[in-house]
């Protein structure tokens, strides 16, 4: 029952952070639109408390109808309107756009969010159907955020208030780049999926790693494992790609808990060349070799590679003593995106549901190497099916975008 509650007030409070982005295309920079929600669900929550204590003075508020009622009635009707309302508004405008007044709003937001949830868990004792050790870290639930999403570390004490076990930053480069050129992000709302054609834009190692050494001098450093992912800068030639990912590695080495060396993004030129098992091998042992602290070092894969390419990643996995696979990156396979929606990049969301969840069976057949799982999961069910393929974490991107906030609380109840 306790459980249950907190997570009702989660989706209540995420669901009422979502239905603030309908305001970002109206004024991007009216932060107060988006500061003004957040005491109305705080005043309900305290209401509700209010009302427990008088229909039971001695009883745990937690363990009494009227805070679950509220949370509960608040978490249905946010996530009806975001996914009948809110959504739908959104989809009319530039998905990139939209993503950065998200961010903006995430900024602004981030900390209250935090704070809540750091107030909320100190009410309850840990819960083991949603803990996790994986390569030796402790995850508060399996449910992280993919890489992607917050390129720059921008807005890390907000994914710790939405409820995630952990989120990885990223990619990040050795060099700032701008990324490909705009438009390069677009929905495919038709089959549920998003095509990028991002390229890695970020601020570069340096930056990133200033950004994230002031957030860990501060209280807002969140109470989870931040995985950082690490990619090529398109201006370095591929035979130089090991000294690129090893710069980035070394700056950022002491801020990570665990760390992913991207070699399948199909948005960098060659990128994918790099899981060719040579140079993957060099690529490890550079890597690896640096690594002195012993941090989780993990690959992330494509889900286009055959099974002879999977199991030469597999084995170099193993003989370099890398502590995870992430399964799998976004696909190059376009055919089941309707003809006037293709565009060049990458993939995501149902379409590579099936193959993701095919290589995660594939390696976990093969290896005790942990995997991460990733692509597809817009439901508990879709969550049920990788676990049950062998995933120890599994990761949300599209099924985010496309589900809102309520995923996570609806992942988590059917742990």
């Amino acid at each position: 029952m306790r459980a249950w509650l907190e997570e009702e007030e989660s989706v209540g409070i995420s669901a009422i952070i979502w239905a603030g982005f309908l305001f970002g295309p109206l004024n991007a920079g009216d932060m107060g639109v988006a500061k003004a929600l957040f005491p109305v669900v705080e005043r309900a929550s305290e209401t509700c408390r209010a009302i427990s204590n008088c229909i039971v003075p001695a009883a745990d508020w937690r363990l009494t109808i009227a805070p679950a009622l509220c949370f509960v009635l608040a978490a249905r009707v946010l996530d009806v309107l975001y996914r009948r309302l809110v959504r739908p508004i959104l989809f009319r405008f530039d998905a990139e756009r939209v993503h950065h007044l998200a961010m903006a709003f995430l900024h602004g937001l981030g900390p209250i969010m935090q704070a809540w949830a750091r107030e909320k868990s100190a009410r309850l004792l840990p819960s083991a159907a949603t803990e996790r050790e994986v390569f030796g870290l402790k995850f508060p639930n399996p449910v992280g955020l993919a890489a992607g999403f917050d390129k720059n570390a921008l807005v890390l004490p907000a994914w710790e208030g939405l409820g995630f076990g952990f989120a990885e930053i990223g990619t990040i480069t050795a060099k700032a780049q701008p990324g490909n050129p705009k438009p390069r992000l677009f929905r495919v709302p038709e089959i549920s999926g998003v095509i990028n054609r991002m390229g890695f834009n970020n601020d570069g190692a340096n930056a990133v790693a200033a950004r994230l050494e002031k957030l860990r001098t501060t209280a807002r450093w969140p109470r989870f494992p931040v995985g950082i992912n690490l990619g090529k800068s398109k201006v370095t030639p591929l035979d130089e790609a090991a000294a690129d990912y090893l710069h980035s590695f070394t700056r950022l080495r002491h801020l990570g808990d665990y760390f992913v060396l991207n070699v399948s993004s199909p948005n960098t030129p060659g990128l994918r060349s790099l899981q060719d098992r040579p140079a993957l091998d060099a690529l490890f042992a550079a890597v690896q070799a640096a690594n002195i602290s012993h941090k989780p070092m993990l690959v992330k894969i494509a889900p286009d590679l055959t099974w002879e390419a999977i199991d030469d990643v597999l084995s170099l996995v193993e003989s370099h003593r890398l502590a995870g696979i992430i399964a799998t990156n976004t696909t190059i396979d376009h055919s089941t995106v309707p003809e006037h929606r293709r565009q060049t990049g990458g993939l995501s969301g149902v379409p590579v549901r099936a193959r993701s969840t095919e290589v995660i069976r594939h390696i976990t057949a093969r290896t005790k190497v942990p995997v991460v799982g990733v692509g597809g999961i817009f439901s508990a069910d879709d969550a049920k099916e990788k676990f049950d393929a062998g995933a120890a974490l599994i990761q949300l991107y599209t099924g985010y975008i496309y589900r809102g906030p309520a995923l996570i609380a609806e992942i988590l109840r059917a742990l």
